[in-house]
């Protein structure tokens, strides 16, 4: 019998593939992805690639017959370059993957004090996860001639991080399982910590502390709590009225009256005097002061300086975005926010202060007399 020419050949084998594929219904985009994937090879070896595989080696064979040595890679969605060239082309008719977005830069706090100086008030990256600018951070003059002591302001992506209640050994005092420190084997992740609030001990905070089953003091209604929760999330607000105790609640934090209740500073900011918001050094109502807040988004704001009144306090909180917010600690030694740097060391993040606060920021890597939280990246 003669033989056919090659060009006859080639007509066939192209006409057997596609009646295989056909028959089985696979024809349409399939096919189509196949003869636009990327590389230089012909049409009748891109069918004849796809075939295989998709199961259909018989019919390919039919066609082309692979050299020795010559094996045929199938990649879901692709067709590498069987010439042995890396595949760097793309399908353009398919969707990018959605990139995650960088986190903006929180919102530029109002000014204390007018006007403003360059960068006053605007946030800059103070610790990133993943590329994340998950803790920023700002300073602030708290009025017009205390120019060395700047109030600091952090605001901490709540979804991206973990919160942590830990004792102190004297406040609230006891036995927990908790340490009363972040030791070696448990900074891996730290991100940041702060202090807490008025004693508890001796009633100052005017309610209670509760951690893992265990109270000291009491837990009082209408007190502003931070309530700390199994999964690491953290809420804050009025007790037994936007929060309460629950199955996943591990801490609770209480410390005197809302600073800010409901987007405004409370007139017990204006009007409460020592019998709220305690005494301070010397009776000076400008002394080192702390409080912590919630945005409407659930992120954390913390507000510390070394000179700052109860109103300059709560009205930063409350600029800063927070909806409430509460008083921490007050008086020299107590206030500090630390962030941790562990980008040469992970399981030992170096440690900073966020303005000129008296205590060291290796401060919660040794014992601490009072409590304090910890933030760890999620």
């Amino acid at each position: 019998m003669a033989s056919r020419n090659p060009r006859t050949k080639g007509l066939a084998r192209w006409s057997t593939l596609l009646v295989a594929v056909t028959a089985l219904g696979l024809a349409g985009y399939c096919v189509n992805d196949a003869l636009a994937a990327p590389g230089d090879e012909g049409t009748i070896v891109k069918l004849a690639h796809w075939g295989r595989c998709h199961e259909l080696d018989t019919v390919a064979d039919l066609i082309e017959r692979p050299q020795p040595g010559q094996a045929a890679q199938c990649v879901m969605g692709d067709v590498s370059s069987r010439a042995g060239r890396p595949d760097t082309g793309r399908d353009k008719t398919r969707p990018e993957p959605p990139s995650v977005p960088v986190l903006p830069m929180h919102a530029p706090v109002p000014p204390l004090v007018s006007p403003a100086q360059p960068g006053e008030g605007v946030f800059s990256t103070l610790v990133t996860v993943k590329g994340q600018p998950v803790v920023q951070s700002t300073t602030m003059r708290p009025d017009a001639t205390d120019l060395g002591f700047p109030v600091g302001v952090a605001w901490m992506r709540h979804s991206a991080l973990r919160f942590e209640l830990h004792p102190g050994v004297l406040e609230p005092g006891g036995s927990w399982p908790v340490p009363p420190s972040i030791a070696p084997g448990r900074r891996t992740g730290l991100v940041a910590t702060f202090n807490g609030g008025f004693k508890v001990s001796n009633g100052d905070s005017h309610g209670g502390f509760y951690l893992d089953g265990n109270t000291v003091g009491s837990l009082r209604s209408g007190a502003a709590s931070e309530v700390f929760h199994r999964d690491g999330s953290i809420t804050i607000g009025v007790w037994n009225r936007d929060v309460g105790m629950a199955a996943d609640v591990v801490g609770v934090r209480q410390c005197l009256v809302p600073l800010v209740d409901q987007g405004r500073v409370t007139d017990a900011v204006y009007y409460g005097g020592t019998g709220v918001w305690g005494l301070t050094d010397g009776g000076f109502p400008f002394v080192a002061r702390s409080g912590v807040g919630i945005d409407r988004n659930g992120d954390i704001i913390y507000v510390g300086g070394r000179l700052m009144s109860v109103s300059t306090l709560a009205t930063t909180l409350q600029r800063a975005g927070a909806v409430t917010a509460m008083m921490l600690d007050i008086n020299i030694s107590w206030p500090s926010f630390i962030s941790y740097d562990g980008t040469r060391q992970p399981s030992d993040p170096v440690p900073h202060n966020l303005v000129n606060f008296v205590r060291a920021p290796t401060r919660y890597y040794e014992q601490s007399s009072k409590d304090f939280v910890a933030v760890y990246a999620r």
